[in-house]
């Protein structure tokens, strides 16, 4: 299949600081998974199947599992690994193999366009009014139709947020955790996308959707003899009733909701 060609002639110049490194083995499964369903006609349709795996850190290890959660999805899928940091490249580098390579990039995405971008804890680092100026720099190395993942969690991926965007802005927020290792739905503040974590104060609707989810957790207590699984469900339901939720029971039952960015934005 003939490769779409770089933004520009040359080598793009790479653009941000290196990420802190930490990684762990299974960190974005949660993340991988959803994308494997979300975005799995977006990934079948493109005419370039490139996915970018954006700032990797000490190990290529998301990178690997990345490739092998979207291969069942598409089994020509290409994923280039990018870090900015050239020892973490040359580290990566014994990993490469068919439909796995790693180059040095950041934001400007090494002047490639791929059909999604996963940017994961790499703008926790920065302050938040650089978000949106990263974002856009992203979204206008996109292949048409193309979407970025950007979001957090915690070392071992028990809890996490994720945004969706394309070309024209975020488009959805999905919270997610393994739903037996929190005491309730808020504690998922602390992993909020960078956008919204300083944002979680009375006024703000991510604050607002949180106290709900709280709020419904509380409601549904007597579920929790029957598991913590069956109550999250209840809460998604009852949030349901009030919040513009994007994602079906069946996503409900992994322990995430998403719902429209629009309900969420800061200050909206």
């Amino acid at each position: 299949m003939k490769r779409q060609p770089r933004l520009a002639a040359g080598r793009a110049r790479a653009l941000g600081l290196p990420t802190r490194g930490t990684t762990n083995p299974n960190r974005l499964r949660r993340m991988d998974n959803w994308m494997a369903f979300a975005l799995r006609d977006r990934l079948r349709l493109a005419g370039d199947p490139l996915v970018i795996d954006l700032g990797y850190g000490d190990s290529p290890i998301t990178a690997v599992e990345l490739l092998t959660r979207l291969q069942p999805v598409r089994s020509d899928v290409t994923v280039l690994g990018l870090e900015i940091d050239p020892d973490r490249v040359a580290a990566a580098l014994p990993a490469t193999r068919p439909g796995l390579s790693f180059e040095r990039g950041g934001f400007e995405l090494a002047g490639r366009r791929p059909v999604i971008v996963r940017a994961a804890n790499v703008l926790r680092q920065y302050p938040e009014p650089s978000v949106a100026g990263y974002w856009q720099t992203m979204q206008v190395a996109l292949e048409p139709g193309g979407v970025i993942v950007e979001g957090t969690c915690d070392e071992v991926g028990r809890r996490a947020s994720w945004v969706l965007l394309d070309a024209t802005g975020p488009l959805t927020l999905t919270l997610c955790c393994k739903v037996d290792a929190i005491e309730r739905p808020s504690d998922l503040a602390e992993r909020l996308v960078k956008a919204l974590i300083h944002r979680n104060v009375a006024g703000e609707p991510i604050h607002a959707l949180l106290r709900a989810m709280d709020a419904a957790w509380d409601l549904h207590a007597p579920l929790a003899a029957f598991g913590a699984r069956q109550r999250w469900q209840a809460m998604c339901v009852e949030v349901a009733g009030r919040w513009p939720v994007l994602s079906p029971p069946a996503r409900h039952r992994l322990g995430e909701l998403t719902v429209a960015w629009t309900a969420v934005a800061p200050g909206s």
